[in-house]
């Protein structure tokens, strides 16, 4: 170990395994370090930025050799723009390394007795698998590492691509994207060149001013494709211009909305966007059903997974027909959807009003009689006169954000005691937390992760919950 400008740096630390987030660790005299951009088998000097009593995190500095398990990523942008950060390990690893994750934090967190987890369903497609991205336009580029004291190349450009990791202000230029397939990068070029050739403004983030701002682009396994392009201001001789432009140059897309977001942040929820052409909306398929979404919808970023990861869901309610089943974060109702043919019953909650409307919309749409779906806290909503009108559940999905469950939603549903419990999550760690709590009357009889974003540290995770027999 030495210490270098008054930061201390290990030399020729041996990473030994994944640890969680995209990080893996190594030990140092009995020292646990988290290292970032590393994979198991590298060797490497690292340069420490955090240091407790038993832990410490760091980044290497340089390399001495490299993990046999590495393979040349794919896409130029890889290591720069942060949205994948596993390109260099085959993806047969990344998938071990998620399904232990997934166990690591249910055993580390929950605390209580698991099965062994049924394997981990892997992407077919591990490229152009979202069906949406959201692209920025700023001012000025994220510079290279070998651009940045070079006196004659300057950040202030016009560019299109990804927020820069951890700038505010900087935008990562994209000369092709992986994520999302034909059109999506056409459209964003497209865009840009117009935009730089007609002397259009791109967004100043730091002053919050300018005219071109960022966009969505929503591309359908019906073929649909949705644009939402976000302006800084209204200007409706430069708007029509443009979004003439794009109709004409990719008659692919069939819809075009365009949004006036003059405030400090990018959200659209309080926000209208405008139908410029088609519908404003786009139509996705699930197995059987069909889902309507517009520009504020939330929908699985996965399609072709988000099929199968319902599928886990549906094999763990173990429906008969004859159930009660009470979709809880049911958002715009698809696992509840995807679910009916097989419950007696679906009642769907969710806290975000427009999300409901939705759930309504896309149930008329599939012809679908057995479903309601409600607004506002599961917590207020589900009391015994609710209970009583809509009748008790015999099986419960939910599917929490991040931050897991409110712990008041845990007491919520060991008072309601259904016989099953299904899980699904995006976050194995808060997952555990919860599985911890709801243990007191409940067993986990079955796990599966599942993969919706390859060549990331994200990881979905489905869990089926008996209640004991107490």
């Amino acid at each position: 170990m030495r210490r270098k400008n008054r930061n201390i740096v290990l030399e020729k630390v041996l990473v030994e395994d994944y640890a969680a987030e995209g990080r893996c660790l190594a030990r140092v005299d009995g020292k646990v370090i988290f290292i970032e951009r590393v994979v198991p088998g590298d060797v490497v000097d690292v340069k420490i930025y955090k240091s407790k009593k038993d832990w410490a995190e760091g980044w290497p500095l340089g390399f001495y050799s490299f993990s046999k398990d590495r393979v040349e990523p794919f896409c130029s942008h890889f290591g720069i723009c942060g949205g994948c950060q596993w390109q260099m390990l085959p993806y047969e690893k990344q998938l071990e390394y998620k399904q232990k994750q997934v166990m690591d934090n249910l055993q580390r967190i929950g605390k209580i007795p698991l099965p062994q987890p049924l394997p981990i369903i892997g992407a077919v497609e591990t490229r152009y698998y979202r069906n949406k991205l959201e692209y920025t336009f700023g001012n000025r580029r994220f510079l290279l590492p070998d651009e940045v004291n070079n006196p004659e190349i300057s950040s202030e450009e016009n560019v299109a691509g990804f927020h820069a990791p951890g700038i505010f202000d900087k935008v990562v230029h994209i000369d092709k994207c992986y994520l999302q397939a034909e059109p999506s990068n056409l459209i964003r070029t497209l865009v840009s060149n117009f935009a730089k050739e007609n002397g259009f403004e791109f967004y100043d983030i730091r002053g919050h001013h300018g005219f071109l701002r960022t966009m969505q682009v929503r591309i359908c396994t019906t073929g649909e494709v949705m644009v939402n392009i976000v302006f800084g201001r209204k200007d409706e001789e430069k708007q029509k211009k443009l979004l003439d432009y794009l109709l004409q140059q990719v008659p692919s897309i069939t819809t075009l909305l365009y949004t006036i977001n003059s405030k400090m942040n990018d959200s659209l929820n309080d926000l209208e966007p405008v139908a410029y052409y088609g519908n404003g909306y786009v139509t996705e398929r699930l197995e059987n059903f069909y889902f309507r979404i517009g520009p504020k919808s939330f929908f699985q970023t996965n399609t072709h997974q988000a099929e199968k990861l319902y599928g886990v869901a549906r094999d763990f309610a173990e429906l008969t027909g004859n159930e009660t089943l009470y979709d809880l974060y049911c958002g715009t109702g698809s696992i509840g959807i995807f679910l009916s043919p097989s419950a007696k019953k679906i009642v769907g909650v969710d806290i975000i009003g427009a999300a409901i409307e939705d759930a309504g919309q896309n149930a008329q749409l599939n012809d679908l009689h057995n479903t309601e779906f409600f607004a506002g806290d599961v917590i207020d909503v589900c009391n015994d006169e609710f209970f009583k009108i809509h009748g008790a559940p015999d099986v419960i999905i939910t599917d929490p954000p991040r931050a897991g469950m409110h712990e008041k939603l845990v007491k919520k549903i060991l008072e309601i005691a259904a016989p099953v419990v299904v899980y699904v999550s995006c976050n194995p760690a808060t997952q555990g937390r919860d599985l911890n709590w709801l243990g007191e009357k409940y067993e986990v009889k079955k796990i599966r992760p599942l993969d919706m974003f390859p060549h990331t540290q994200h990881i979905e995770n489905v869990v089926q919950l008996k209640l004991k027999n107490l």
